[in-house]
């Protein structure tokens, strides 16, 4: 990465420099994987099993689809939606990339909502969605596309983390995350908030307030809605780093992905986001299959959310013409 591509990475808002001097998000050019074998991998055995029986779980519950009520199936999707924001717009851009502020209500909804995607407490997630930034496709990356489909998909989640992870991840600046009560105390009530939010609380509305079976209620707008939203996640970490164009930088992995950010809830915009991971619509296209953004826009408009954080035209425009492979359509 040259000088100047560095500079793009650097965020601005409404025209000025951003004064956070801490940019852990940004990739470092500098890291190099040490020489020698690697280490070898250790399955964790525990993971295996409830990935496994999780996946189980998910397809009895696609059995149980027909047999659902129309409210239970309208449920189920209001809880995917819900349970990916605290993923797409709390985890993720607010609280990895600070792409922009937050206040107090909204950070408490996309704590609860993150805690019902339970895919880690928010303080871990963005500690390790930093250092796959920072050290994106290499050894020190949790999900290192470069190791395949698989590993980056789910794999990475059944195996130890490789020791550059770790070590990475320790020497990572977090005060940001220290400081902000909503992301400590969900961190300390983690495991109270994930059975809530993810798996009581989806599965009581409709067996209490219309009748559902509980069998229906537990296996469809819990377990199958969590799995879903799993793999949409995942698919970010493995196909949007695969398939796709690069508009932005063809000297990266991460590509555009429709169909990743139409599951992912705009999160697809891969090669734009590597590029430019500070923006908080992920994508040169606003609102357009983002529903991330346009939910980050009307908590802007009601006052609930400020200072989001976009690339200038110019800026863009002058990146693609510097690193992009030429498929660029704006």
């Amino acid at each position: 990465m040259t000088e100047a591509e560095v500079a793009d990475n650097q965020p601005k808002s409404n025209g000025t420099a951003h004064t956070d001097a801490c940019r852990e998000d940004v990739f470092d050019p500098t890291y190099q994987e040490k020489a020698g074998p690697k280490p070898p991998l250790q399955i964790v055995w525990k993971n295996v099993f409830l990935m496994a029986l999780l996946h189980i779980g998910a397809a009895y519950g696609l059995f149980l689809i027909p047999s659902a009520a129309a409210k239970t199936l309208v449920w189920a999707f209001l809880c995917y939606v819900v349970s990916a924001l605290g993923i797409t717009a709390g985890a993720h851009r607010l609280w990895s990339h600070r792409s922009y502020k937050a206040s107090l209500p909204l950070r408490i909804f996309l704590g609860v909502a993150n805690s019902m995607a339970f895919q880690n407490d928010i303080f871990e997630w963005a500690r390790d969605h930093r250092v796959h930034h920072k050290y994106s496709e290499s050894d020190a990356d949790p999900h290192n596309a470069k190791r395949g489909f698989f590993f980056s998909h789910i794999g990475w989640l059944l195996v130890r983390k490789h020791p550059d992870v770790i070590e990475k991840g320790r020497k990572l600046e977090l005060k940001d995350l220290m400081a902000d009560k909503v992301v400590m105390f969900q961190r300390k009530y983690y495991k109270p908030s994930v059975v809530l939010a993810c798996f009581l609380l989806p599965t009581f509305v409709p067996w209490y307030f219309w009748g559902e079976s509980l069998a229906v209620s537990y296996f469809v707008p819990s377990l199958l809605r969590y799995t879903v939203v799993l793999n949409a996640t995942w698919l970010v970490n493995s196909a949007a780093h695969m398939w796709g164009n690069r508009p932005y930088d063809h000297h990266i992995n991460p590509r555009e992905n429709k169909f990743v950010a139409l599951s992912a809830l705009g999160e697809g915009f891969h090669n734009y986001h590597h590029t430019f991971p500070f923006d908080y619509a992920t994508s040169e296209f606003g609102c357009r299959v983002n529903l991330t953004t346009a939910f980050i826009n009307l908590m802007c408009g009601l006052g609930l959310a400020s200072d989001p954080k976009q690339v200038s035209r110019d800026l863009i425009r002058a990146r693609v013409q510097r690193t992009g492979d030429g498929s660029h359509r704006g």
